[in-house]
């Protein structure tokens, strides 16, 4: 299964138009869980027949058969999160559990709605918890309110699991020595099974340690951006840290515990404990950073003219107020901006998305810690 970030890239290298993009709302309980798959088929009929209004030539069936096949899967709608994402087109289809609540949405156009995916992605709590062992390695991803076990990366999952096979295999040497003479002559003393093997061992823990440290680097940290915490005994942590070179392993997030004897609740606690104050800290500095700037004419508050400077290639880092929505129009070619009423787009996404293009930083804030009133705060670069 994609993270949101390999989605938005495969998503945007999707063939070409019509483009079928669904968003809801799900629950990971009952009996609330029994609705998700009718409010599916109700989305789904709309979806149906705005493809058909605005595509009259496109093939509709064709298009719809996988959605349709997705209402009926039994298995698929039994472990459900907070909110579905749904995209489809001609020989493409992807369906994406969330871990926030996204608002209902069936949209047809010539590309996909990935807005509320961005959103997800750029939501400064995030983050992902590598909980170790000495022979098994797990990866979490979560936020504030939730946490949840993720699948590892084919690739990543094939080279832990290598090393542990090697591990498995490498045979552990016992000297064995006879005696020549006395009561016991020619019984048999073993040497080098105590210290020796501890040796060997601590030698086979590092080779599986480093296998899970460049696995976890190259298919997890580097493509989600996300902070990384390791749950682990302190002798692991102790051990994974002395060799780890994955820069997104934050000094202070440690759990100093067997990730399998916590429940998944209280993981979750203890991680959010340990990751709150780099959080609070990391908006702090971004706040910091907003106000000096602005100071210098570097920085912005007001709509219209954030969305010019976006444009132009011009936004740094961007900060987004979460929840808030601006109904409005946006050239894309200019930045200016228009007022418009409900059901036209978000102009803070828009805006975010031409942050984003021009190789900005885009960070969603909760309304208590935004700096400023107008839902977006903009760092230039000149």
């Amino acid at each position: 299964m994609e993270t949101i970030t390999e989605l938005l890239r495969i998503a945007r290298e999707a063939p070409s138009s019509p483009c079928l993009s669904l968003y809801q709302p799900t629950h990971r309980t009952i009996p609330e869980r029994a609705q998700d798959r009718i409010r599916f088929r109700n989305l789904l009929k709309t979806l149906a027949e705005r493809l058909r209004a605005a595509y009259p030539d496109a093939d509709a069936e064709a298009l719809l058969a996988p959605y349709r096949a997705l209402a009926e899967d039994e298995r698929y709608w039994a472990s459900t999160l907070d909110g579905l994402a749904v995209f489809g087109a001609a020989g493409f289809f992807r369906a994406v559990r969330l871990q926030r609540p996204v608002p209902e949405r069936a949209v047809v156009a010539d590309t996909f709605h990935l807005k509320p995916l961005l959103r997800i992605q750029q939501s400064a709590d995030r983050y992902q918890v590598l909980g170790l062992s000495r022979d098994a390695a797990k990866l979490f991803e979560g936020n504030r309110d939730v946490l949840d076990e993720v699948e590892l990366h084919p690739e990543a999952a094939k080279a832990i699991d290598a090393a542990l096979d090697e591990e498995r295999k490498e045979p552990h040497v016992s000297i064995w020595t006879y005696r020549a003479a006395g009561p016991q002559a020619g019984a048999g003393v073993q040497h080098g099974t105590g210290g020796e093997k501890d040796q060997e061992q601590e030698i086979e823990h590092r080779r599986f340690f480093r296998a899970v440290d460049r696995a976890i680097l190259e298919h997890h940290s580097r493509p989600s951006g996300l902070p990384l915490l390791l749950a682990a005994l302190p002798e692991n942590q102790a051990a994974f840290r002395a060799l780890s070179r994955n820069p997104f392993l934050l000094d202070g997030g440690r759990i100093d515990a067997d990730p399998d004897a916590l429940s998944r609740h209280e993981l979750r606690r203890r991680v959010w404990q340990v990751l709150e104050p780099h959080y609070l800290a990391r908006l702090a500095g971004l706040v910091d950073m907003f106000g000096a700037a602005r100071a210098r004419a570097l920085g912005a508050d007001a709509l219209p003219r954030v969305a010019e400077a976006a444009a132009a290639g011009r936004v740094a880092t961007l900060l987004v107020e979460a929840e808030r929505e601006i109904p409005g129009h946006l050239d894309r070619a200019t930045g200016a901006v228009s007022p418009a009423s409900g059901g036209a787009d978000d102009l803070l996404d828009d805006v975010a998305e031409l942050a984003l293009e021009a190789g900005g930083q885009v960070i969603v804030v909760p309304s208590a810690r935004m700096p400023t009133q107008s839902g977006v705060a903009a760092i230039y670069r000149y």
